[in-house]
């Protein structure tokens, strides 16, 4: 299995949706996906079209993470090719709540290795914050994806966020890696799209052979343009793949699941 966490400490960059979008895609390839939302805004859970309903026991991630529910209790079925595990506005309170906990970066972690999920991919929608949550999922993949927004601020951002990584290998997780940045929100008739694009390309290069952590990373040569019908699929519980099959998102969407499976062949 390929376990990737999706993370941005910025918000507003096009995170869930790559999670949520990259997952429909890669389905559509006839890839099986588990999706973990983690963030407890649970936008990810809400573009699946889970919600919470009056008289129904809502079990989530915080169960998860907090009670010591097994996964397996948690999961939901998307369709035949993606299950879910959904969040709740519960996991707000979860970094207070295991505060004292022991291993507590571990959790996620330990409660994959007991449920042994048998997907070719893990996808996990990190909150935009660096936490308890975020430093779970990066501990419990071997990758992270990287969405970013072509503004002048985003090389800055970008460090930042490598710089969160090495921490995590160095402390945590030795085997994660960097697999890629995703440009996301892209005007290609702009000039500064084109010049930021270039700006990451080349500083990705740059430290490709500082350490093991950075060798393979890259920025994929899919650029998820604007695209309004992006914005209009959560309201609509469905990935855009569904909601608008024909429209530019759903076909940058699947030009990244192409690039992602021509990486390993999984």
């Amino acid at each position: 299995m390929r376990s990737i966490a999706i993370m941005n400490q910025k918000g507003g960059v096009g995170k869930t949706t790559t999670t949520v979008n990259l997952a429909a895609a890669l389905a559509e390839a006839g890839k099986t996906v588990c999706v973990i939302d983690m963030d407890p805004q649970s936008h990810a859970t809400l573009h699946f079209g889970v919600e919470e309903l009056p008289n129904e026991e809502f079990k989530s991630l915080y169960d998860v993470l907090v009670e010591g529910t097994p996964i397996a209790e948690v999961r939901r079925r998307i369709d035949d090719k993606i299950s879910l595990i959904p969040a709740h506005l519960d996991l707000t309170s979860a970094e207070m709540q295991l505060v004292g906990t022991v291993a507590r970066e571990q959790i996620l972690k330990n409660k994959l290795l007991e449920d042994k999920p048998d997907y070719d991919y893990l996808l996990i929608d990190c909150p935009p914050a660096l936490g308890v949550l975020t430093i779970n999922a990066l501990t419990a993949v071997d990758e992270v994806f990287i969405p970013l927004e072509p503004h002048f601020l985003a090389l800055q951002g970008l460090g930042k966020l490598l710089l969160t990584i090495e921490v995590v290998v160095k402390q945590l997780n030795k085997q994660l890696r960097l697999g890629g940045v995703v440009l996301c929100k892209y005007e290609g008739g702009t000039k500064l799209a084109g010049e930021v694009a270039d700006e990451v390309e080349t500083y990705l290069q740059n430290i490709a052979g500082k350490n093991n952590t950075w060798s393979k990373a890259k920025l994929f040569k899919t650029r998820v343009r604007k695209n309004i019908a992006l914005a209009e699929a959560p309201s609509h519980g469905v990935p855009i793949l569904q909601y608008a099959p024909t429209s530019n998102g759903a076909d940058d969407y699947r030009s990244l699941a192409q690039e992602v499976l021509n990486e390993t062949g999984v």
